[in-house]
């Protein structure tokens, strides 16, 4: 048998919907992203992400302004359609990956599971957060390819991105 497959990474992560069960600087982070994405103020997101440590990553490249780079992103310049995607991916179950100072908690849990092995109630939730075409063309390719949350669990918002 090869390292590779005898390697904790190589099963599946742990899907959670617990809140409880998480540590409480996520909680607390999570409760300001939610409280500033429910306000349907793109605005209301800037002191969540100032109080972090550094700004989370909204791209895979720097970012200076994530406000003005979302609303640009956004369908109508206001963001709020980027707000509603954070409360829907936030909806979703969890996972927790890495160990030590590399844990990190992970929404929506899809970005970490083979979507091409949904159950048929994991699709209705898939469905919640991506339209349907591009729920099919996620399922069809196996990865999850919309937006994602990473939270470590000292309660520092690492990103939200696509």
């Amino acid at each position: 048998m090869t390292a590779a497959a005898t390697s904790p990474q190589a099963a599946a992560p742990q899907i959670s919907y617990d809140f409880n069960a998480l540590p409480d600087p996520v909680k607390r982070m999570l409760s300001k992203i939610a409280n500033a994405a429910e306000s349907g103020n793109i605005e209301a997101m800037r002191p969540v992400f100032e109080s972090n440590e550094l700004k989370p990553m909204v791209a895979t490249s720097y970012v200076d302004d994530p406000i003005a780079f979302w609303k640009k992103a956004s369908a109508d310049g206001t963001g709020r359609d980027i707000l509603a995607a954070m409360l829907n991916v936030l909806s979703s179950g969890y996972v927790k990956l890495g160990q030590g100072k590399d844990e990190i908690f992970v929404w929506p849990y899809f970005a970490e599971t083979d979507l091409a092995k949904l159950t048929p109630a994991q699709e209705v939730e898939l469905y919640r957060i991506v339209p349907p075409d591009l729920a099919l063309a996620m399922k069809k390719s196996g990865k999850y390819g919309y937006y994602r949350f990473g939270i470590t669990p000292a309660g520092v918002w690492q990103y939200f991105l696509q």
